[in-house]
């Protein structure tokens, strides 16, 4: 599980800094979540998981405050999340999570992604259950040790499900609902500079894909991360 997640952090946080379309997702992320509650990160718990996880793909602040201030306005604009769930090639499994204002224009669009690329998508729970929730932190080691991670959690209450130490990273999974209360913990214990904080979908077991399928596969999960409407692709292929 590890060295998994480590790479997509290392992949993540590469694309993260030079994508731009990544900024103009948490813009919307955090236009929503303001809307949805009181536009103030420090009232609003939904919002400030939003802002921070943008802090850490080094999202400019302006687009932040940007989104916030577009939210306390008059607008009427309103967001509406879905999943998709669907197979790509070789059998590999895919759950799309979208923010969009027309969900019609975005169901026609992931359906003709899948159809287009190799994939079909499929009905609702096709393929989610072959995936946990989980909560997933990671940090740069310095002095901590795996283990002294987990005895801090552990007593902060935390449900820790794994800690582990990979390239030079501690990576954290939790149980999804103690993902919030895990960050207080380390902010609480001075570790505050975290590379990852999400509520991801992991898959329960991989599949490697080769030659055809590999570049087919990458082209499908291409063109999804490019729709505007589509903030997280999950799948269960080893890249």
């Amino acid at each position: 599980m590890g060295r998994k997640w480590a790479n997509i952090v290392e992949k993540k946080t590469a694309k993260d800094g030079a994508n731009s379309k990544v900024y103009a997702k948490f813009g919307i992320e955090i236009y929503a979540a303001a809307k949805q509650g009181d536009p103030d990160p420090a009232t609003n718990q939904k919002l400030r998981f939003v802002v921070e996880r943008a802090k850490q793909a080094n999202v400019p602040r302006h687009i932040i405050d940007k989104a916030i201030d577009k939210a306390k306005g008059n607008t009427d604009e309103t967001f509406t999340e879905g999943r998709y769930e669907g197979f790509g090639p070789s059998g590999s499994m895919i759950v799309v999570d979208t923010l969009t204002t027309n969900v019609n224009r975005t169901a026609a669009n992931v359906r003709a992604a899948f159809g287009k690329n190799g994939g079909n998508m499929g009905v609702s729970g096709a393929v989610s259950y072959l995936f946990d929730n989980t909560g997933v932190i990671a940090f740069e080691k310095t002095i901590q040790e795996a283990d002294d991670v987990l005895e801090l959690l552990m007593e902060a209450d935390v449900d820790v499900r794994d800690v582990t130490e990979e390239e030079g990273q501690i990576i954290v999974y939790t149980e999804p609902e103690d993902l919030h209360k895990a960050i207080s913990a380390l902010n609480a214990a001075g570790i505050n500079q975290l590379t990852l904080s999400e509520l991801e979908m992991l898959a329960q077991s991989e599949l490697i894909l080769t030659g055809d399928d590999l570049t087919q596969f990458e082209k499908l999960i291409d063109v999804l991360e490019d729709d505007d409407d589509v903030q997280k692709v999950y799948h269960n292929v080893e890249l």
